[in-house]
């Protein structure tokens, strides 16, 4: 059973997380997940037909969805048929994980001990959660901050002025200094009388021999996870938002930004200050020319630059022709 290491949760029935909806079966809620990792008694959602195939491929009890896109799902799944699948979803797991929607302090925090972390090598004024685990040569700089639960493999390095939280780390992984790791996302549903927060129960991935320069910011899942494959290297200043996947070697230059949701692919590059939009799927082998707003699917073995981008070729051709 799935176990959310990082967020504490309520164990309640259906029935009581959506209380003016009849549930046909009111099952205990195990968790809340994506429709592609959802299994029995765990709620889901879908809120755009983008997700067509995994819906129709779905294990999960209840999906929160719309009138227009209840189809989609299969016959044995009970439908919640809503408005708004992002409020109610934001209203669910409030319920469930009602700690989630806040980056509250860590209250846990201590000086380390050296006889518990005997082959670590800390800096100055470190600060430790409970339950944290580091790996065998692994190196903390100074004035960082490990929140609880926090994992971090053998031979690492992590800079000064560093804060880690919600996040699993591989082996060898490099964080130069004052990255910020594993916060809540931008995650909000805007109503005219208030605004409502949208709880992040997900965590960062960092794979083994993943480098992160100096000043990134790296949110953690709304409900699935943030990762960052093995090998991949990231310069100054990257915002990778919420939920957004990065595959293996991809370089990506300063100051680019990962909308929420964007799935990167193996051996990408991206050019620096390009910016990425949600829900965007980018193929393998792709290469993104510095300045570049990509705003629409990229497809395996594709260059392209410009905003919108288009294919390099096009992209030179139409800058020779304006002169």
């Amino acid at each position: 059973m799935h176990k959310n290491i990082f967020f504490k949760k309520k164990n309640i029935k259906a029935q009581f997380a959506f209380p003016n909806i009849k549930i046909k079966k009111n099952f205990l809620i195990n968790d809340v997940k994506s429709l592609d990792r959802a299994m029995i008694n765990d709620v889901t959602f879908l809120d755009s037909i983008k997700y067509a195939l995994s819906a129709k491929k779905t294990k999960g009890s209840l999906c929160i969805t719309t009138k227009k896109l209840q189809h989609l799902l299969p016959d044995n799944i009970e439908k919640l048929i809503v408005e708004n699948v992002l409020l109610e979803l934001a209203k669910v797991l409030k319920k469930i994980y009602p700690s989630a929607d806040i980056d509250y302090p860590d209250f846990s925090l201590q000086k380390p001990s050296i006889r518990k972390y005997n082959s670590v090598k800390f800096g100055n004024n470190v600060l430790v959660g409970k339950n944290v685990k580091l790996g065998k040569n692994t190196i903390i700089g100074t004035n960082t901050i490990i929140e609880h639960d926090v994992n971090i493999g053998k031979d690492c390095v992590v800079g000064s002025n560093v804060i880690i939280k919600n996040a699993l780390i591989g082996d060898r992984v490099v964080l130069q200094d004052n990255c910020k790791i594993g916060q809540k996302g931008f995650g909000f549903i805007p109503l005219n009388e208030k605004n409502i927060k949208f709880p992040h129960i997900g965590k960062v991935l960092i794979k083994n021999d993943v480098e992160i320069a100096s000043g990134c910011t790296i949110d953690r899942g709304s409900v699935d996870d943030t990762c960052i494959g093995k090998n991949s290297y990231l310069d100054n200043q990257v915002h990778v938002a919420h939920n957004v996947k990065i595959g293996e070697n991809c370089m990506i230059a300063g100051q680019v930004g990962f909308a929420g949701s964007s799935s990167i692919g193996n051996n990408v590059s991206i050019g620096g200050q390009s910016g990425i939009s949600g829900h965007l799927k980018i193929g393998n082998n792709v290469k993104i020319g510095g300045g570049s707003g990509v705003v629409k699917d990229i497809q395996d073995n594709s260059i392209v630059m410009g905003y919108p981008t288009v294919s390099l070729k096009d992209f030179i051709k139409k800058n020779k022709s304006d002169k």
